[in-house]
């Protein structure tokens, strides 16, 4: 059985900082890319960030660019996700999901294209 678990999260002023973990287990986690989402109160769940199986190449949505920063420890079966200068917008639920990475395809940014997701971690970030 599959299972992603997100750590982490919470309350935060803006400027703060925060990490995120997500554990994997029931896969081999070197075996797939790894990426956080997001999603605020009536909005679409968005992408935030990737990284490759090896953790060499990374992708970052325009808004959290300079800001955050993904990593991964394969020994660990565990991906996490530096926020620094948190603002006010990036309050949400955040998603790790892994992608079984095909011949040929760089990181994805598109949700539907993840096999597994965890259950999300609440981060608020007040002004």
């Amino acid at each position: 059985q599959v299972q992603l678990v997100e750590s982490g999260g919470g309350l935060v002023q803006a400027g703060g900082s925060l990490r995120l973990s997500c554990a994997l287990s029931g896969r081999t986690f070197r075996n797939y890319n790894m990426g956080w989402f997001r999603q605020a109160p009536g909005k679409e769940r968005e992408f935030v960030a990737a990284i490759s199986w090896s953790g060499s190449s990374t992708k970052y949505a325009d808004s959290v660019k300079g800001r955050f920063t993904i990593s991964r420890d394969n020994a660990k079966n565990t991906v996490y996700l530096q926020m620094n200068s948190l603002k006010p917008e990036d309050t949400a639920v955040y998603y790790c999901a892994a992608d079984q990475p095909l011949m040929g395809m760089g990181l994805r940014v598109v949700d539907a294209s993840y096999d597994y997701w965890g259950q999300g971690t609440q981060v608020t970030v007040s002004s």
